[in-house]
């Protein structure tokens, strides 16, 4: 049997995917949720005969024979809820729809939406919505061919309009990802179909179905063949408690049949829990209504005992029979992402199994090394864990959506927050200022590479002390440092003045007079000779570990000084 093909939503925060699922189910969530960001996980079914009534003449175009029974539609607070609906070795989602705001284009969640879809191989289209906010914009009969609206625009609203969705275009080449307008793609297995959209009037929307219903038919009818009599298998997405009925599992039942009274397995972060189903519940028309069974592909939601502790993200299988075989299987698929990778890296922790799984994919590819990753809140024990690190820049804990248990000390950074962009952008953030603590750490007390020439002309006092201009050549040069000048040393450079004030330190590309006690210009020093920082050997050597922190002029001028000096002595520095 064919089941409905799974399709999700995902968005950059408010452009608009809830009001799309609004306009195809006919009702107004969005309307009541807080700040219009939608607060629960829903699953609603749009049967064929809905599908084929919202498309009209467009699914004619296909020219396809439709078995599909209508498309399930998942509607999510965002795109960490997508990674929940996970199966072992993939998501669980057939298709997905991704919202851009076509005024806003593309956001860093957006990014992040495309990588999990990547990681996941889902195919997808683009929903370019809110078309009836462009400047300009005349809205027309609801139902009306999106690509005649657009023809009866003014020629400077098309202009925007293809001006807006090439920027689109281009933002995704540079993620690899070759796209374009859905009328204008050539091969829907290598190019992204964009379909302009606005869930306010509906224009574009019929074609938004026609393109998924079309794709789900013609590419994904093979991966929608059910068992109907086989033990069904599910993502559990939510904990919620429901009155008078007590704590529920909403799921997604991806395959099979789950019916009231069997027995289930769901996986648990150290082992599985099983119980009976007391209750099944469905979702008609905003209501709970109960219900004896219920195949896949569908949203339900299941009471029974012992579900408290269930966590977001499990997977859930139907166990009548087999059950030892089904709880070794289950908690298999747990372990691969529950992981401890490498002997140094950071703590990650998160709050469900997906979360944790697409948090791994995304620091992996900004080359993040992972010590543990682990469903939960942030315990003493990964605090114990993160200060033990050898690296600095690993002793960092993150965690997302996660509470925190114990105080971390100073030795370690614990970084938390409820959306992975902002997760990803803090962590950055810290290992980019810690690596400049460290690095002045590393080279205080320690003679680092500059280099000078004295400016002609330049010579305010010939000695008592010389007092002369010079240029900054590379290198930051620091008051009370010794300088050499072709292997012989020099003394000290007292003091510095830049613009008339007295300094510690100039940077390369400055021009600043310098006092230097016990030298004569004309005697030791002339206008055009060059100098060096005056580096001791065992300094060099350290230096030579930590060129990391060098800038590449300073680097260069070490090698100078290093052959300076090699001159007189063949194993200096060595």
């Amino acid at each position: 049997m064919i089941r409905q093909p799974i399709c999700v939503l995902l968005a950059h925060v408010d452009h608009g995917k809830t009001s799309i699922l609004d306009w195809i189910r006919g009702t107004s969530v969005a309307d009541g949720e807080a700040g219009g960001i939608t607060q629960n996980i829903t699953a609603h079914s749009v049967e064929l005969e809905k599908v084929k009534n919202i498309c009209g003449p467009l699914l004619d175009q296909l020219n396809l024979d439709f078995t599909i029974p209508g498309i399930l539609f998942v509607d999510s607070p965002g795109h960490e809820a997508f990674t929940s609906l996970r199966k072992r070795g993939g998501n669980i989602a057939d298709i997905a729809i991704l919202v851009i705001d076509i005024n806003d284009g593309i956001k860093p969640q957006t990014l992040e939406a495309i990588e999990i879809l990547k990681q996941y191989q889902t195919p997808f289209v683009i929903a370019a919505n809110k078309i009836d906010r462009m400047g300009g914009w005349r809205s027309t009969e609801e139902k009306k061919n999106v690509l005649k609206n657009i023809q009866e625009q003014s020629s400077k609203t098309m202009e925007i309009l293809d001006t807006k969705l090439y920027e689109i275009v281009g933002k995704l080449a540079e993620q690899g990802i070759n796209s374009e307008r859905f009328d204008r793609v050539q091969d829907y297995t290598k190019q992204i179909s964009i379909i302009p959209t606005s869930a306010k009037t509906g224009e574009g929307l019929p074609e938004l179905m026609m393109v998924i219903s079309g794709l789900a038919q013609k590419y994904l009818e093979e991966n929608l063949e059910t068992n109907v009599s086989g033990p069904g298998k599910a993502t559990v997405l939510e904990i919620t408690e429901e009155k008078g009925i007590g704590a529920t599992m909403d799921t997604i039942i991806y395959d099979g049949t789950i019916k009231q009274g069997d027995t289930i397995v769901i996986g648990g972060i150290e082992e599985p829990t099983v119980t009976k189903i007391k209750s099944l519940f469905k979702y008609e028309k905003n209501k709970l209504v109960s219900v004896k069974q219920i195949t896949a592909a569908a949203g339900v939601k299941i009471s029974a005992p012992g579900i408290e502790d269930v966590v977001p993200g499990m997977p859930l299988r139907v166990a009548n029979e087999n059950l030892e075989t089904i709880k070794e299987e289950i908690q298999a698929g747990i372990e691969e992402v529950t992981i401890e990778t490498e002997t140094e890296g950071i703590i990650l922790k998160a709050d469900t199994l997906g979360s944790l799984e697409a948090l791994i994919h995304l620091l992996k590819d900004i080359n993040i090394k992972i010590k543990k990753a682990s469903i939960g809140p942030i315990t003493k024990k990964d605090i114990v864990s993160a200060e033990s690190g050898e690296d600095p820049l690993n002793r960092v804990i993150l965690g997302f959506n996660v509470e925190q248990l114990e105080k971390a000390e100073e030795n370690a950074k614990i970084i938390k927050s409820p959306i992975v962009y902002k997760l990803i952008e803090d962590l950055e953030k810290w290992l980019k200022e810690e690596e400049m603590r460290l690095e002045s750490k590393e080279l205080d007390g320690l003679v680092k590479p500059f280099k000078l020439e004295i400016l002609k002309n330049h010579t305010f006092r010939q000695s008592g002390p010389a007092i002369v201009g010079v240029d900054i050549l590379g290198g930051t040069l620091k008051s009370n440092t010794q300088i050499t000048k072709d292997g012989t040393k020099l003394g000290v450079v007292k003091e510095i003045q830049l613009e008339g004030d007295n300094v510690n330190k100039a940077d390369e590309g400055r021009q600043v007079a310098i006092s230097l006690p016990n030298l004569t210009v004309g005697r030791q020093i002339k206008e055009g000779d060059i100098l060096y920082s005056d580096i001791p050997p065992s300094d060099f050597r350290v230096l030579k570990t930590l060129q990391k922190y060098l800038n590449d002029k300073e680097v260069k001028i070490l090698k100078e000084i290093a052959k300076i000096k090699r001159n007189e002595n063949p194993v200096w520095g060595i």
